[in-house]
């Protein structure tokens, strides 16, 4: 059905047409119209054949003015450069190397000494020639090896550019303090600061046993033979720990610093605390000073204990064999130090992954830390 616009209801008509339909005006009418359509001229394909052409090089004069140019700036930015470094600000020159050559020479007195060129390396605290005992050769050579990987003055500020003469000038400081018999000293500071760690070692630090929460199936899915991070935890520190209470704090008992289940750290007996409190006092410079180095890099006073004692000229005797026994306890190195050391973290990265840059580099770090206490505790001797 067609209505007119003259018989729809008002009310239908939209309010813009309805004053016009009033006044009895004709609607207008719009039409909408479309062009003709015209289909696409496809061009033509290039008639020409093999590769396209190369692009458009600048003049020749106008790249060669630019490349002169920036030669220039460069040399005046150069000898600008060296001006300051020479005569404005003497402090940059700590950006070049000063030293050619790096040597190690012997004192009358027998002494180790490294030397850049004509001048000898220092103890930073004292200023004084920083002297190697004569049975650590081995440590002086590591330690001009140390300076000779140097690429400016400045990395020298830096400790862990320069570990061995920072853990060689922590002991002749404690070396020179010991004869001065100053009191208050810092051998005593050293000790009450390692025997924190005794309360909370982390090869005394075991984990809880499994329970309903952990991810039974991602733990199994590692080839452990079905070994718990608690049960490998144990089985690697009792042979450390049956070591130290039987060649070196003998008859004392050291129990673990977390109970199954508890977050609160166990103290040790006092009477294994005094003990190992009585034994560090009594260790050399060069002993105290490697020991402080291990225990702040593997947080492990036990395991530190363990390393030195391997290693030390001081303490050859307490690693050979006695009278009655079947074979040599088994080498103590860096490899092993470092496994006790990161028990937890190797289980963690096992079932997650390592983070790039972040594991890796603490793994190799920790190592090279504990390396450095072999070198400064091991002699000729």
């Amino acid at each position: 059905m067609k209505l007119s616009a003259s018989k729809v209801p008002i009310a239908f008509i939209h309010k813009s047409c309805q004053s016009s339909l009033a006044f009895n005006h004709t609607p207008s009418c719009y039409h909408f119209h479309t062009g003709t359509p015209r289909g696409a001229t496809p061009l033509p394909l290039p008639s020409a054949v093999g590769p396209p052409p190369a692009a458009p090089l600048p003049a020749a004069s106008q790249y060669g003015e630019q490349v002169n140019r920036r030669k220039r700036q460069a040399e005046l930015l150069k000898r600008g450069q060296d001006l300051r470094a020479s005569h404005m600000k003497p402090g940059s020159a700590l950006k070049k190397r000063f030293w050619k050559d790096v040597h190690v020479k012997t004192t009358p007195e027998g002494h180790h000494t490294v030397h850049l060129d004509g001048r000898p390396v220092r103890a930073p605290t004292t200023k004084s020639v920083l002297p190697i005992p004569p049975s650590k050769p081995h440590l002086a050579s590591a330690i001009a090896l140390e300076w000779d990987l140097l690429v400016s003055a400045q990395q020298a500020l830096k400790q862990h550019h320069i570990p061995l003469t920072s853990i060689a000038s922590r002991a002749y400081d404690i070396a020179l303090q010991d004869e001065r018999q100053a009191p208050g000293d810092a051998r005593q500071e050293m000790v009450t600061m390692l025997m924190r760690y005794l309360d909370t070692d982390t090869l005394l630090c075991w984990a809880p046993a499994r329970s309903q929460h952990d991810a039974m199936q991602l733990e199994e899915s590692v080839d452990r033979a079905n070994k718990s991070l608690r049960e490998i935890q144990i089985r690697v520190a009792r042979p450390i720990i049956s070591y130290l209470t039987t060649n070196i704090w003998p008859g004392i008992e050291i129990k673990p610093v977390l109970d199954d289940g508890s977050i609160v750290p166990a103290s040790q007996p006092q009477e294994t605390r005094d003990v190992i409190r009585g034994w560090i006092s009594g260790l050399g410079p060069w002993e105290l000073a490697g020991l402080e180095r291990a225990v702040l890099a593997g947080k492990s006073l036990c395991v530190a204990a363990r390393l030195v004692v391997e290693w030390s000229e001081n303490f050859r005797s307490v690693n050979e064999p006695t009278e009655g026994a079947s074979k040599k306890p088994p080498k103590f190195g860096i490899e092993e130090a470092a496994g006790a050391c990161s028990l937890e973290v190797s289980w963690q990265t096992g079932m997650w992954g390592e983070v790039e840059d972040s594991h890796d580099v603490d793994k190799e770090d920790l190592k090279r830390q504990f390396g450095s206490v072999i070198l400064i505790v091991s002699g000729t001797s």
